[in-house]
């Protein structure tokens, strides 16, 4: 997928709003073992990059630094869902303490009256970590009303629907 096209397609508002919500980014990556692993991840959306942080040590690190590779969903639970679905490479940076997007991304899933002690917790946790900064090489949005999969456009064609 051209560069531009994913630009063009993370910039929709959908995408936005996605990106906005209460949501966390399910990323996808390869483990060390060469199996499929899918973990919950708070996130942050720099305009460019979809941007986490984890424990220095988690066996993600490990699996990213030897495959860089990944692909994120985020999606909502209501019906028709919409979702947006993004690939991507990974750089990894370990830093000092608890980053600011690690903190930006949760802020998104922990409850507002839950925050001051998740942050207390946090920092009083991590002493390092490892920021993941995935940069999108392909993006797709599906809302189930106007955009499909284009196998289900197809099939819904093929049977006059």
């Amino acid at each position: 997928m051209r560069v531009e096209d994913v630009r063009v397609t993370l910039a929709e508002p959908m995408a936005q709003e996605l990106m906005a919500a209460r949501i966390p980014a399910r990323l996808a990556y390869t483990a060390l073992d060469g199996t499929p692993r899918v973990v919950p991840m708070g996130y942050a959306w720099t305009g460019s990059a979809l941007v986490m942080a984890t424990v220095a040590k988690a066996p993600k690190v490990a699996a990213l630094e030897a495959n860089p590779v990944v692909a994120l969903t985020v999606d909502t639970n209501e019906q028709p869902p919409h979702v947006l679905l993004v690939r991507g490479t990974t750089s990894i940076e370990i830093v000092d303490g608890v980053p600011d997007v690690f903190l930006d991304g949760a802020r998104k899933l922990v409850a507002p009256e839950a925050w001051e002690g998740f942050e207390a917790g946090v920092r009083a946790l991590y002493d390092r970590m490892a920021v993941l900064t995935v940069t999108p090489t392909w993006a797709r949005l599906y809302d189930f009303e106007t955009r499909v999969p284009d196998v289900v456009a197809k099939q819904a064609a093929a049977r006059g629907l």
